[in-house]
């Protein structure tokens, strides 16, 4: 039997959902394997607090663990029988005519309610009167996949490995937004009724280039003087590969060119737009033909730029 997960977790019962998941990222990240290699104890402790996190970390599992409608474990509880009278749906006086009573109301036939449980061959309890047939699912198992920019807008497949040492290709789909959560069915803790499900959890990794807001990408493209005067052709990157860029004559830092449907993609595989932000730049070495061309400038034509 597993301990209470609350304790597990070290949090109280009334625990924010997101102090759950604090206090666990914090205990899965001191003792993963990963950074305990060959601590069998940090190993251990790193299974419970993920099996605590399971169960108190799903609202769904934690409701029904609040109810003591399932365990420390994730099993099912029994409630009713053998409890004091008036608890539970077998209370003193509720049996009568092949059926009982709840809170005063119809009766209900023992046949109806467990569909066959006590016989027929049919339900966990069937099959010439032979128990044990209550057999719970396999817990989940919850993974977090770091993806590429380029792989959330296009998809693709990626490997995510469990701390009992399995690895499972992934699909992500075209479109992946930061906190998806990816259901594997099957591929979860085993359980005499069936394996549960594997969840992961998509994070996007910053990227080196490109700015999300919204589904636009916004990215700095650098330009030379001369381009930005006289105007030309600049390459430009885009998660789709390069493409050749129209730099207009007279372009200042600070202008932006839009690139249609070559920013991000929504949950429906829409793709933004991609903003290219013009930064002009001079070249690393100032010779002296650009120096003098400066001052010369400065002389004859002084200017102050404008602040926007």
């Amino acid at each position: 039997m597993a301990r209470d997960p609350y304790q597990e977790l070290g949090v109280s019962r009334t625990a924010s959902a997101d102090e759950i998941r604090k206090a666990f990222r914090k205990l899965a990240k001191q003792h993963h394997p990963d950074t305990n290699p060959g601590d069998k104890k940090a190993e251990e402790k790193f299974k419970q607090v993920s099996a605590a996190f399971d169960i108190v970390g799903d609202p769904e599992k934690r409701k029904k663990f609040d109810l003591g409608q399932i365990d420390a474990d994730g099993r099912e509880t029994m409630r009713g029988f053998g409890g004091q009278p008036g608890n539970g749906p077998f209370n003193a006086g509720g049996f009568g005519r092949g059926g009982f009573r709840v809170d005063e109301g119809p009766e209900i036939d023992l046949s109806d309610l467990f569909g066959g449980m006590f016989g027929g061959g049919r339900g966990p309890f069937g099959g010439g009167g032979q128990t044990g047939g209550f057999a719970p699912r396999g817990a989940d198992v919850k993974a977090r996949l770091e993806i590429d920019l380029e792989e959330a807008i296009k998809g693709g497949k990626k490997r995510v490995s469990f701390s009992d040492g399995r690895t499972i290709d992934v699909t992500i789909p075209a479109g992946a937004q930061e906190g998806q959560t990816l259901r594997l069915k099957g591929q979860g803790s085993p359980g005499r009724g069936g394996a549960g499900d594997a969840m992961i959890e998509l994070a996007i990794k910053p990227h080196p280039i490109y700015r999300r807001e919204g589904d636009a990408l916004v990215m700095d493209l650098a330009v030379s003087v001369p381009d930005a005067v006289l105007g030309g052709k600049v390459e430009a990157p885009t998660p789709d590969g390069n493409v050749m860029l129209n730099v207009p004559k007279g372009s200042n830092s600070g202008q932006t060119l839009r690139l249609k449907g070559r920013g991000f993609a929504d949950a429906k595989g829409k793709r933004g737009d991609l903003l290219a932000r013009l930064v002009v730049t001079l070249p690393e070495t100032i010779d002296q033909d650009l120096e003098k061309f400066a001052q010369a400038w400065r002389e004859q034509k002084p200017y102050t730029p404008k602040r926007k």
